[in-house]
């Protein structure tokens, strides 16, 4: 609450300094589910099962800290029920479920790049519901950092669309804005972990029944994966798929986003495709092309340019 009651201008630099730094590590966080969920499909698993094992690993670890930091106030729950269905629908299990239909249809890559315009849609949201026009270096920053990502994913040589697949991944675009806009309102009262651990459970659930009946093909495999040149047991990357990639990175974005709001949590978590490209590298012996460290660079630029053009006279955008 008190996010909102602070001018861009009186936030202190460490406030900032931290909510960057959170956004960086839970940027990187997310970015190694790319790496691992590719392991775990090479070997048998299909990307439903990946992911459906994801959630639901996160949400068990949650459970418990975020009952702790609820400290017997469970009366929060009740009042916020209706929000944390809709985050663990929307942010959590419409998101994905969107995606993976959008890669059935068109190549990975674009789908990746319609997904991530979501602080796009973030700007628009905090003009039309909130009144906050973005200035001339946010538009400039966002455009750079749009730039960057299509170079990031290495989409100049053509891509085949599929209008149907389009309309999918616009959908999880719509999910992952809803996410930071969600992920940046304290007025709700909820702790980050609780938000975070009540969304998982419900996405987790929504996604094991969209298994069930069919929707999501779940499928897995005990063979042993290969991450980095190394033979490992296939349980250590759906550890790390619920642990690192969805536990810690929700949590992380959570508290990001808390102290950035969502306009500048939002261009930062776009470090995630840098940090997908530098893993894959690391993991899977994938060398990033030049053009492709060039878009990192750009992206960089676009959120330093987001966060200059940051209104002085406006509270924090959520």
């Amino acid at each position: 609450m008190t996010l909102l009651t602070h001018d861009i201008a009186t936030v202190p630099t460490s406030r900032l300094r931290a909510g960057l730094t959170l956004a960086v590590l839970s940027a990187m966080s997310f970015a190694l589910s790319g790496p691992f969920a590719k392991a775990l499909i090479e070997s048998g698993w299909t990307a439903g099962s990946a992911v459906t094992a994801r959630v639901l690993i996160a949400a068990a670890v949650l459970a418990i800290p975020a009952a702790i930091s609820l400290r017997g106030r469970w009366g929060w729950l009740r009042q916020n029920a209706g929000l944390l269905v809709a985050y663990g629908v929307i942010a959590v299990a419409g998101c994905q479920l969107a995606y993976f239909n959008a890669v059935e249809r068109m190549e990975v890559g674009v789908a990746i790049l319609i997904e991530f315009t979501s602080p796009v849609a973030v700007i628009m949201w905090l003009w039309f519901r909130h009144s906050q026009r973005p200035t001339r270096l946010t538009v400039v920053g966002a455009l750079t950092a749009l730039g960057g990502l299509v170079l990031v994913l290495d989409l100049l040589s053509g891509a085949d669309v599929d209008a149907l697949g389009v309309i999918w991944a616009l959908l999880a675009m719509a999910g992952a804005a809803f996410y930071w806009i969600i992920s940046a309102d304290e007025d709700n009262g909820l702790p980050g972990i609780v938000l975070a651990a009540g969304g998982l459970v419900v996405g987790g659930v929504v996604l094991l029944i969209a298994g069930l009946i069919g929707i999501v093909p779940l499928a897995t495999s005990r063979s042993d994966v290969v991450l980095a040149d190394t033979e490992l047991s296939w349980w250590l990357p759906v550890i790390g798929l619920g642990v690192i990639t969805a536990a810690i990175a929700y949590v992380l974005g959570i508290a990001a986003t808390r102290r950035l709001g969502s306009r500048l949590a939002a261009f930062v978590g776009l470090g995630e495709a840098v940090a997908s490209v530098v893993f894959a590298w690391l993991l899977l012996d994938e060398s990033p092309r030049a053009i492709q460290l060039l878009g990192g660079a750009l992206i960089l630029a676009g959120v330093i340019f987001v966060k200059l053009g940051e209104p002085k006279d406006q509270p924090l955008p959520v």
